[in-house]
């Protein structure tokens, strides 16, 4: 049975946004679908983060793992594949509005701080590009958080396809526009189900 571990980012909950529309979606086409709580996501820590994802998938058939990441769980998720043990690779990946390198002075606010551990030292892509059958990015032109040209380095690195909308800000709750549907993430992840 596929398995999909959903990653939420920065400040994120469970069940904001777009994510419980995306499970129950899934849940309707056979598909266990589970987002992690990440742990003090205001606070992150890195490697708290990759143990919630070792925990929730380590006793998963690899091919039946499928791992969605959403802004700082993009960085999560590359992070945790980064650590996976050679030779061993899950199903696939969905990036959504991730970050790749820490965000420009001037558009970081104190609070934003902690996510430079994620990405500081630089995420080793070329050896994450191995660890999962295949990615997919996602990503809007207008994402006033996370700028775009994170998504164009990480899909050139991993060397998989980059999805862009013009306005879909963040995917986020907060975005304009809300963003409680994420039609674009289940066509992508029926079409890496594949």
């Amino acid at each position: 049975m596929k398995k999909v571990f959903i990653v939420h980012g920065f400040g994120g909950i469970p069940n904001g946004g777009w994510i419980p529309w995306l499970m129950e979606e899934l849940a309707t086409r056979g598909v266990f679908a589970c987002a992690l709580p990440m742990p003090d996501s205001r606070k992150p820590v890195v490697s708290k983060w990759i143990e919630e994802i070792r925990h929730a998938v380590n006793n998963c058939p690899e091919d039946e793992v499928f791992l969605v990441g959403h802004s700082l769980g993009v960085s999560a998720v590359l992070r945790y594949l980064e650590n996976v043990p050679e030779g061993k690779k899950i199903a696939g990946a969905l990036l959504i509005s991730g970050l790749i390198s820490p965000l420009e002075p001037e558009s970081k606010k104190s609070i934003y701080r902690p996510i430079d551990s994620f990405v500081v030292p630089p995420i080793d892509l070329e050896k994450v590009k191995n660890k999962a059958l295949k990615f997919v990015v996602l990503h809007s032109i207008d994402d006033p958080a996370v700028p775009f040209f994170h998504a164009e380095k990480i899909s050139s690195a991993l060397g998989c396809k980059l999805i862009k909308t013009e306005k879909g800000g963040h995917f986020f709750i907060l975005s304009k526009p809300i963003c409680y549907k994420l039609p674009e993430a289940l066509e992508i992840l029926e079409e890496i189900f594949k």
